[in-house]
């Protein structure tokens, strides 16, 4: 389950940017993770609640927005997001599309004290 080492960096990660900021506590975790990223958010969350335990993160609330796969169709130049994972145009049917968005995680913010 590669979900725990994906939370101890995102753990490693919060802390160093709070120490950078001179806080001592951080409330709340916000991140971006795409539909492609090949994380299990439920897996995710359990790891980051058993692994935040005497961290900065102790009292953190874990915020996920996930993100839709995002395309862009590279022949009549549409953006647009899908639900489930299909690699075609939406609009003209092209399957000369590229992925914008949607494949990767993001810490986006952190509530600090």
């Amino acid at each position: 389950m590669h979900e725990y080492s994906i939370v101890q960096a995102l753990i490693n990660q919060c802390e160093e940017i709070a120490r950078d900021n001179s806080v001592t506590k951080i409330s709340k975790v916000t991140c971006k993770i795409g539909v492609m990223s090949g994380i299990e958010v439920h897996l995710l969350k359990i790891a980051f609640d058993t692994f935040k335990e005497g961290t900065l993160c102790e009292n953190a609330k874990l915020v996920i927005n996930e993100q839709k796969l995002k395309l862009e169709c590279l022949d009549c130049k549409e953006v647009f997001e899908v639900d489930e994972v299909r690699y075609y145009c939406l609009y003209c049917e092209s399957l000369n599309v590229k992925v914008v968005d949607g494949e990767d995680m993001y810490l986006m913010s952190l509530e600090m004290s």
